[in-house]
Protein backbone atom coordinates (compact mmCIF):
# COMPACT_ATOMS: atom_id res chain seq x y z
CA UNK A 1 0.00 0.00 0.00
CA UNK A 2 1.59 3.37 -0.74
CA UNK A 3 3.00 5.40 1.83
CA UNK A 4 0.74 8.17 1.54
CA UNK A 5 -2.50 6.20 1.00
CA UNK A 6 -1.83 3.67 3.73
CA UNK A 7 -2.74 6.05 6.85
CA UNK A 8 -5.89 7.38 5.31
CA UNK A 9 -7.16 3.99 3.44
CA UNK A 10 -6.66 2.44 6.96
CA UNK A 11 -8.70 5.37 8.74
CA UNK A 12 -11.26 4.65 5.78
CA UNK A 13 -11.91 1.01 6.52
CA UNK A 14 -11.50 1.73 10.66
CA UNK A 15 -14.25 4.08 9.85
CA UNK A 16 -16.58 2.14 7.88
CA UNK A 17 -16.20 -0.97 10.37
CA UNK A 18 -17.11 1.42 13.35
CA UNK A 19 -20.44 2.36 11.24
CA UNK A 20 -21.14 -1.43 10.94
CA UNK A 21 -20.48 -1.68 14.72
CA UNK A 22 -22.63 0.89 16.01
CA UNK A 23 -25.59 0.06 13.53
CA UNK A 24 -25.74 -3.37 14.72
CA UNK A 25 -25.74 -1.72 18.29
CA UNK A 26 -29.13 0.62 17.85
CA UNK A 27 -30.94 -1.75 15.96
CA UNK A 28 -32.37 -3.03 18.44
CA UNK A 29 -33.23 0.76 20.13
CA UNK A 30 -35.37 1.34 16.77
CA UNK A 31 -37.36 -2.20 17.67
CA UNK A 32 -37.36 -1.99 21.30
CA UNK A 33 -41.27 -1.19 21.67
CA UNK A 34 -41.91 -4.14 19.26
CA UNK A 35 -39.83 -6.42 21.36
CA UNK A 36 -41.08 -4.98 24.77
CA UNK A 37 -44.76 -6.75 23.08
CA UNK A 38 -43.73 -9.60 22.45
CA UNK A 39 -41.49 -10.32 25.74
CA UNK A 40 -43.81 -8.27 27.79
CA UNK A 41 -41.15 -6.46 29.73
CA UNK A 42 -40.58 -3.47 31.65
CA UNK A 43 -38.96 -0.28 31.00
CA UNK A 44 -36.31 -0.58 33.77
CA UNK A 45 -36.05 -4.10 32.59
CA UNK A 46 -35.24 -3.40 29.09
CA UNK A 47 -33.11 -0.97 30.39
CA UNK A 48 -30.63 -3.59 31.66
CA UNK A 49 -30.10 -5.10 28.18
CA UNK A 50 -27.75 -2.24 27.11
CA UNK A 51 -26.30 -2.74 30.69
CA UNK A 52 -25.86 -6.30 30.02
CA UNK A 53 -23.75 -4.88 27.20
CA UNK A 54 -21.74 -2.86 28.66
CA UNK A 55 -21.17 -4.56 31.63
CA UNK A 56 -19.73 -7.51 29.25
CA UNK A 57 -18.08 -4.61 27.44
CA UNK A 58 -16.11 -3.56 30.37
CA UNK A 59 -15.26 -6.72 31.58
CA UNK A 60 -13.68 -8.03 28.25
CA UNK A 61 -11.80 -4.50 27.46
CA UNK A 62 -8.83 -4.80 29.61
CA UNK A 63 -7.97 -7.98 28.36
CA UNK A 64 -8.59 -6.74 24.85
CA UNK A 65 -6.17 -3.50 26.05
CA UNK A 66 -3.09 -5.90 27.46
CA UNK A 67 -3.27 -8.41 24.49
CA UNK A 68 -3.13 -4.59 22.07
CA UNK A 69 -0.30 -3.76 23.75
CA UNK A 70 1.71 -6.57 23.37
CA UNK A 71 0.47 -7.90 20.06
CA UNK A 72 0.02 -7.27 16.90
CA UNK A 73 -3.53 -5.58 17.22
CA UNK A 74 -4.86 -6.47 13.23
CA UNK A 75 -6.29 -9.74 14.05
CA UNK A 76 -7.60 -9.19 17.55
CA UNK A 77 -9.83 -6.75 15.54
CA UNK A 78 -11.18 -9.25 13.08
CA UNK A 79 -11.91 -11.54 15.66
CA UNK A 80 -14.07 -9.36 17.47
CA UNK A 81 -15.67 -8.31 14.20
CA UNK A 82 -16.87 -12.17 13.32
CA UNK A 83 -18.02 -12.45 16.85
CA UNK A 84 -20.47 -9.20 17.20
CA UNK A 85 -21.52 -9.59 13.71
CA UNK A 86 -22.26 -13.41 14.56
CA UNK A 87 -24.28 -12.39 17.95
CA UNK A 88 -25.93 -9.68 15.65
CA UNK A 89 -27.26 -12.45 13.34
CA UNK A 90 -28.38 -14.97 16.09
CA UNK A 91 -30.52 -12.38 17.59
CA UNK A 92 -33.39 -12.82 14.69
CA UNK A 93 -33.58 -16.44 15.68
CA UNK A 94 -33.86 -15.31 19.96
CA UNK A 95 -37.34 -15.94 21.12
CA UNK A 96 -36.96 -15.04 24.79
CA UNK A 97 -36.18 -12.56 27.29
CA UNK A 98 -33.20 -14.22 28.84
CA UNK A 99 -31.47 -15.62 25.54
CA UNK A 100 -31.84 -12.09 24.19
CA UNK A 101 -29.80 -10.55 27.25
CA UNK A 102 -27.11 -13.06 26.57
CA UNK A 103 -26.53 -12.44 23.11
CA UNK A 104 -26.45 -8.38 23.70
CA UNK A 105 -23.65 -9.03 26.24
CA UNK A 106 -21.65 -11.79 23.67
CA UNK A 107 -21.96 -8.57 20.68
CA UNK A 108 -20.45 -6.34 24.11
CA UNK A 109 -17.78 -8.53 24.58
CA UNK A 110 -16.87 -8.35 20.17
CA UNK A 111 -17.27 -4.86 20.21
CA UNK A 112 -14.93 -4.37 23.00
CA UNK A 113 -11.91 -6.00 21.22
CA UNK A 114 -12.55 -3.02 18.54
CA UNK A 115 -13.18 -0.15 20.40
CA UNK A 116 -10.06 -0.51 22.46
CA UNK A 117 -7.17 -1.08 19.80
CA UNK A 118 -8.99 1.41 16.75
CA UNK A 119 -7.80 4.22 18.20
CA UNK A 120 -4.57 3.44 19.04
CA UNK A 121 -3.82 2.59 15.88
CA UNK A 122 -4.87 5.71 14.64
CA UNK A 123 -2.67 7.33 16.84
CA UNK A 124 0.13 5.43 15.34
CA UNK A 125 -0.68 6.37 11.85
CA UNK A 126 -1.27 10.22 12.42
CA UNK A 127 0.98 12.91 14.99
CA UNK A 128 -0.60 14.48 17.83
CA UNK A 129 -1.20 17.60 16.09
CA UNK A 130 -3.88 15.78 13.53
CA UNK A 131 -5.49 13.16 16.02
CA UNK A 132 -8.78 15.43 16.79
CA UNK A 133 -9.41 16.04 13.29
CA UNK A 134 -8.87 11.82 12.66
CA UNK A 135 -10.68 10.52 15.39
CA UNK A 136 -13.51 12.80 14.34
CA UNK A 137 -13.44 10.95 11.29
CA UNK A 138 -13.70 7.96 12.85
CA UNK A 139 -15.73 8.59 15.32
CA UNK A 140 -18.49 10.13 12.25
CA UNK A 141 -19.48 6.44 12.55
CA UNK A 142 -20.93 6.90 16.12
CA UNK A 143 -24.11 9.19 15.32
CA UNK A 144 -24.10 7.89 12.14
CA UNK A 145 -24.23 4.53 12.39
CA UNK A 146 -26.68 5.08 15.25
CA UNK A 147 -28.95 6.68 13.02
CA UNK A 148 -28.54 3.91 10.26
CA UNK A 149 -29.40 1.12 12.85
CA UNK A 150 -32.31 4.24 13.87
CA UNK A 151 -33.80 3.90 10.17
CA UNK A 152 -33.31 0.57 9.37
CA UNK A 153 -33.93 -0.82 12.18
CA UNK A 154 -37.27 1.43 12.55
CA UNK A 155 -38.38 1.13 8.50
CA UNK A 156 -37.74 -2.48 8.12
CA UNK A 157 -39.12 -3.55 11.87
CA UNK A 158 -42.42 -1.49 10.87
CA UNK A 159 -42.40 -3.52 7.41
CA UNK A 160 -41.59 -7.20 7.98
CA UNK A 161 -41.14 -7.36 12.18
CA UNK A 162 -38.55 -6.78 14.41
CA UNK A 163 -36.22 -9.73 13.47
CA UNK A 164 -35.42 -8.71 9.77
CA UNK A 165 -33.54 -6.14 10.48
CA UNK A 166 -30.89 -8.05 12.54
CA UNK A 167 -30.66 -10.43 9.58
CA UNK A 168 -29.65 -7.12 7.28
CA UNK A 169 -27.31 -5.51 9.78
CA UNK A 170 -24.93 -8.32 10.35
CA UNK A 171 -24.17 -9.20 6.99
CA UNK A 172 -21.43 -6.50 6.05
CA UNK A 173 -19.66 -7.26 9.06
CA UNK A 174 -17.46 -10.71 7.60
CA UNK A 175 -16.67 -8.67 4.73
CA UNK A 176 -14.73 -5.69 6.51
CA UNK A 177 -13.36 -8.22 9.11
CA UNK A 178 -11.66 -10.22 5.92
CA UNK A 179 -10.68 -6.57 4.43
CA UNK A 180 -8.94 -6.02 8.07
CA UNK A 181 -6.88 -8.86 7.93
CA UNK A 182 -5.17 -7.63 4.74
CA UNK A 183 -3.96 -4.19 6.69
CA UNK A 184 -0.41 -3.98 7.74
CA UNK A 185 0.26 -3.48 11.21
CA UNK A 186 1.56 0.35 11.69
CA UNK A 187 4.49 1.49 14.05
CA UNK A 188 3.73 1.67 17.41
CA UNK A 189 4.24 4.98 18.63
CA UNK A 190 5.72 5.82 15.39
CA UNK A 191 4.14 9.35 14.88
CA UNK A 192 3.74 10.77 18.96
CA UNK A 193 6.17 13.90 19.49
CA UNK A 194 5.09 14.24 23.02
CA UNK A 195 8.08 13.46 25.36
CA UNK A 196 8.05 10.11 27.35
CA UNK A 197 7.26 10.58 31.43
CA UNK A 198 6.23 8.38 33.78
CA UNK A 199 2.74 9.27 34.37
CA UNK A 200 2.31 9.35 30.52
CA UNK A 201 3.79 5.91 29.80
CA UNK A 202 3.18 2.91 32.18
CA UNK A 203 -0.23 1.64 33.52
CA UNK A 204 0.53 2.61 37.60
CA UNK A 205 1.72 6.38 36.31
CA UNK A 206 -1.96 6.51 34.11
CA UNK A 207 -4.03 5.13 37.22
CA UNK A 208 -2.10 7.27 39.91
CA UNK A 209 -0.39 10.24 38.88
CA UNK A 210 -2.62 11.50 35.17
CA UNK A 211 -4.97 14.11 36.24
CA UNK A 212 -4.98 14.91 32.10
CA UNK A 213 -6.36 11.61 31.15
CA UNK A 214 -8.91 11.39 34.18
CA UNK A 215 -10.31 14.81 33.78
CA UNK A 216 -10.89 14.58 29.83
CA UNK A 217 -12.03 10.40 31.05
CA UNK A 218 -14.81 11.71 33.45
CA UNK A 219 -15.87 14.56 31.51
CA UNK A 220 -16.74 11.98 28.90
CA UNK A 221 -18.45 9.65 31.32
CA UNK A 222 -20.68 12.58 31.70
CA UNK A 223 -21.37 13.21 28.44
CA UNK A 224 -21.83 9.34 27.59
CA UNK A 225 -24.15 9.15 30.76
CA UNK A 226 -26.60 12.01 28.41
CA UNK A 227 -26.02 10.65 24.99
CA UNK A 228 -26.42 6.52 26.35
CA UNK A 229 -29.87 7.94 27.91
CA UNK A 230 -30.43 9.77 25.06
CA UNK A 231 -29.95 7.36 22.48
CA UNK A 232 -32.18 4.54 24.10
CA UNK A 233 -34.96 6.39 25.16
CA UNK A 234 -35.35 8.89 22.80
CA UNK A 235 -37.63 7.54 20.00
CA UNK A 236 -39.66 6.42 22.82
CA UNK A 237 -40.19 9.65 24.48
CA UNK A 238 -41.04 11.29 21.19
CA UNK A 239 -43.40 8.19 20.82
CA UNK A 240 -45.35 8.15 24.29
CA UNK A 241 -44.54 11.45 25.52
CA UNK A 242 -45.22 13.52 22.26
CA UNK A 243 -47.61 11.48 20.53
CA UNK A 244 -45.28 10.84 17.15
CA UNK A 245 -45.73 7.47 15.47
CA UNK A 246 -42.96 5.36 16.19
CA UNK A 247 -41.49 4.94 12.61
CA UNK A 248 -41.40 8.40 12.15
CA UNK A 249 -40.15 9.16 15.54
CA UNK A 250 -37.22 6.89 14.72
CA UNK A 251 -36.82 8.13 11.10
CA UNK A 252 -36.31 11.99 12.81
CA UNK A 253 -34.68 11.00 15.66
CA UNK A 254 -32.06 8.65 13.59
CA UNK A 255 -32.10 11.86 10.67
CA UNK A 256 -31.16 14.77 13.37
CA UNK A 257 -28.08 11.88 15.05
CA UNK A 258 -26.57 12.04 11.19
CA UNK A 259 -26.72 15.77 10.59
CA UNK A 260 -25.17 16.66 13.96
CA UNK A 261 -22.97 13.64 13.88
CA UNK A 262 -21.19 14.44 10.31
CA UNK A 263 -21.58 18.19 11.17
CA UNK A 264 -21.02 18.89 14.75
CA UNK A 265 -18.19 15.74 15.20
CA UNK A 266 -16.12 17.29 12.28
CA UNK A 267 -16.21 20.68 12.97
CA UNK A 268 -15.32 19.91 16.98
CA UNK A 269 -11.87 17.86 15.39
CA UNK A 270 -11.07 20.69 13.31
CA UNK A 271 -11.72 23.87 15.65
CA UNK A 272 -9.86 21.21 18.07
CA UNK A 273 -6.95 20.91 16.19
CA UNK A 274 -7.05 24.77 14.88
CA UNK A 275 -6.78 25.96 18.34
CA UNK A 276 -4.01 23.72 19.69
CA UNK A 277 -1.93 26.11 17.58
CA UNK A 278 -2.32 29.05 19.96
CA UNK A 279 -2.86 26.75 22.95
CA UNK A 280 -2.48 23.49 24.46
CA UNK A 281 -5.85 23.30 26.08
CA UNK A 282 -7.32 23.43 23.32
CA UNK A 283 -8.93 19.40 23.22
CA UNK A 284 -10.33 20.37 26.91
CA UNK A 285 -11.87 24.09 26.52
CA UNK A 286 -13.76 23.02 23.16
CA UNK A 287 -15.18 20.11 24.74
CA UNK A 288 -16.13 22.37 28.25
CA UNK A 289 -17.82 25.40 26.01
CA UNK A 290 -19.83 22.33 24.39
CA UNK A 291 -21.24 20.96 26.96
CA UNK A 292 -21.45 24.33 29.06
CA UNK A 293 -23.87 25.41 25.52
CA UNK A 294 -25.62 22.04 25.55
CA UNK A 295 -26.93 21.94 29.13
CA UNK A 296 -29.56 24.82 28.57
CA UNK A 297 -30.42 23.11 25.21
CA UNK A 298 -31.37 20.09 26.65
CA UNK A 299 -33.62 21.32 29.46
CA UNK A 300 -35.71 22.88 26.45
CA UNK A 301 -35.34 19.49 24.60
CA UNK A 302 -37.42 17.91 26.99
CA UNK A 303 -40.23 20.45 28.39
CA UNK A 304 -40.97 22.54 25.11
CA UNK A 305 -43.62 21.05 22.81
CA UNK A 306 -44.47 21.89 19.41
CA UNK A 307 -42.17 23.47 16.79
CA UNK A 308 -39.65 24.54 19.04
CA UNK A 309 -39.12 21.25 20.59
CA UNK A 310 -37.08 19.78 17.54
CA UNK A 311 -35.06 22.83 17.15
CA UNK A 312 -34.08 22.28 20.79
CA UNK A 313 -32.88 18.79 20.04
CA UNK A 314 -30.95 19.01 17.42
CA UNK A 315 -29.23 22.15 18.76
CA UNK A 316 -28.68 19.92 22.20
CA UNK A 317 -27.25 17.11 19.90
CA UNK A 318 -24.78 19.45 18.25
CA UNK A 319 -23.35 20.49 21.75
CA UNK A 320 -22.84 17.39 23.05
CA UNK A 321 -21.40 15.64 19.40
CA UNK A 322 -19.29 18.30 19.08
CA UNK A 323 -16.85 17.44 21.63
CA UNK A 324 -16.45 13.76 20.03
CA UNK A 325 -13.05 14.32 18.28
CA UNK A 326 -11.58 16.51 20.99
CA UNK A 327 -12.27 14.64 23.89
CA UNK A 328 -10.99 11.32 22.56
CA UNK A 329 -7.64 13.19 21.28
CA UNK A 330 -7.50 14.64 24.60
CA UNK A 331 -7.40 10.64 26.17
CA UNK A 332 -5.21 9.57 23.13
CA UNK A 333 -2.95 12.28 23.97
CA UNK A 334 -2.71 12.31 27.15
CA UNK A 335 -0.83 8.68 27.47
CA UNK A 336 2.13 7.23 25.41
CA UNK A 337 1.96 4.54 22.56
CA UNK A 338 3.35 1.98 24.48
CA UNK A 339 0.42 1.77 26.92
CA UNK A 340 -2.39 3.56 25.24
CA UNK A 341 -4.77 0.35 24.18
CA UNK A 342 -4.75 -0.20 27.88
CA UNK A 343 -5.25 3.06 28.80
CA UNK A 344 -7.88 3.38 26.09
CA UNK A 345 -9.73 0.15 27.92
CA UNK A 346 -9.50 1.86 31.15
CA UNK A 347 -11.19 5.22 29.66
CA UNK A 348 -14.07 2.93 28.20
CA UNK A 349 -14.40 0.96 31.94
CA UNK A 350 -14.57 4.41 32.95
CA UNK A 351 -17.27 6.07 30.81
CA UNK A 352 -19.43 3.42 30.45
CA UNK A 353 -19.95 1.97 33.73
CA UNK A 354 -20.31 5.33 35.05
CA UNK A 355 -22.09 6.53 31.72
CA UNK A 356 -24.41 4.69 29.80
CA UNK A 357 -24.37 1.45 31.71
CA UNK A 358 -26.59 3.40 34.67
CA UNK A 359 -28.16 5.94 32.73
CA UNK A 360 -30.97 3.63 30.31
CA UNK A 361 -31.90 1.66 33.39
CA UNK A 362 -31.69 4.74 36.07
CA UNK A 363 -34.14 6.41 33.37
CA UNK A 364 -36.34 3.66 32.83
CA UNK A 365 -36.81 3.58 36.67
CA UNK A 366 -37.52 7.31 37.17
CA UNK A 367 -39.97 6.90 33.84
CA UNK A 368 -41.92 3.71 35.87
CA UNK A 369 -42.16 5.97 38.37
CA UNK A 370 -42.98 9.19 36.78
CA UNK A 371 -42.23 9.84 33.30
CA UNK A 372 -39.85 9.65 30.94
CA UNK A 373 -39.51 13.59 30.81
CA UNK A 374 -38.28 13.39 34.59
CA UNK A 375 -36.36 10.66 33.66
CA UNK A 376 -33.77 12.85 31.45
CA UNK A 377 -33.31 15.51 33.43
CA UNK A 378 -30.39 12.81 35.21
CA UNK A 379 -29.15 13.06 31.98
CA UNK A 380 -28.82 17.05 32.34
CA UNK A 381 -27.58 16.88 35.54
CA UNK A 382 -24.85 14.89 33.87
CA UNK A 383 -23.89 17.81 31.43
CA UNK A 384 -23.71 20.11 33.61
CA UNK A 385 -21.18 17.87 36.05
CA UNK A 386 -19.03 17.65 32.28
CA UNK A 387 -18.98 20.82 31.51
CA UNK A 388 -17.31 21.84 35.31
CA UNK A 389 -14.96 18.45 34.87
CA UNK A 390 -13.66 19.92 31.86
CA UNK A 391 -13.11 23.26 32.60
CA UNK A 392 -11.03 21.92 35.52
CA UNK A 393 -9.11 19.51 33.40
CA UNK A 394 -7.67 22.49 31.11
CA UNK A 395 -5.06 23.12 33.75
CA UNK A 396 -3.87 19.30 33.12
CA UNK A 397 -3.29 18.89 28.94
CA UNK A 398 -0.49 17.78 27.94
CA UNK A 399 2.10 20.68 26.53
CA UNK A 400 2.57 20.04 23.50
CA UNK A 401 3.68 23.72 22.11
CA UNK A 402 2.27 25.66 19.40
CA UNK A 403 5.06 25.86 17.84
CA UNK A 404 5.74 22.39 18.23
CA UNK A 405 2.47 22.26 16.27
CA UNK A 406 3.13 24.07 13.50
CA UNK A 407 6.51 22.63 13.20
CA UNK A 408 5.06 18.69 13.01
CA UNK A 409 2.54 20.26 10.87
CA UNK A 410 5.49 21.72 7.97
CA UNK A 411 7.34 18.57 8.29
CA UNK A 412 7.43 15.33 6.85
CA UNK A 413 5.16 13.37 9.24
CA UNK A 414 2.17 11.59 8.24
Amino acid sequence: MAPKLYPRTTLALLTAINLINYIDRSVLFAVQPLVQQEFHQSDRTFGFLTSAFFLAYMCFAPIAGMLGDRYARRMIVVIGIAVWSGATLLTAVTYDFSTLLVRHAIVGIGEASYATIAPALIADLFPEHKRGRMLSVFYLAIPVGTAAGYILGGYLGHLYGWRTPFYVAAAPGFLLAGLMAMVPEPERGGTDHLAATAERDTIVGVLLHNPAFWTASLGMAMMTFALGGMQVWMPTFLSRMRGIPLDRANLIFGATVAFNGVVATMAGGWLGDRLLRRTYTAYYLVSAVGMAAALPLMLGAIYLTGRTMFPSIIVAEFFLLLNTGPLNAAVVNSVGAHVRSSAIALNLIVIHILGDVPSPPLIGWISDKTNLQTGFLAGVLAIGLSAAILFAGMRYAPKLRPEQVLANQSGTGH
